[in-house]
């Protein structure tokens, strides 16, 4: 009888596996040797400026009154 052979597939996972451990320890590299976590920044932002002087707007017409409603009767 023919053996079965289960060889392949197995060095998928564990790859997978060591890939992502690679990338964490990169990740928390970079953090601890940038700053990270621990590293405060003071920003202080001090703008003035002055806002133009426009135009007064032109004044707008009152509206025409309506007519009187008509009266019965007359």
């Amino acid at each position: 009888m023919a053996e079965d052979s289960n060889t392949g597939g197995g060095g998928a996972g564990m790859a997978f596996i060591v890939g992502a451990l690679v990338v964490v320890v990169a990740v928390l590299a970079f953090l601890m040797f940038s700053g990270g976590f621990t590293q405060k920044k003071k920003v202080d932002v001090d703008i003035s400026a002055s806002a133009p002087q426009l135009p007064a707007a032109p004044k707008v017409p009152d509206a025409p009154k309506p007519p009187s409603a008509p009266q019965p009767g007359g």
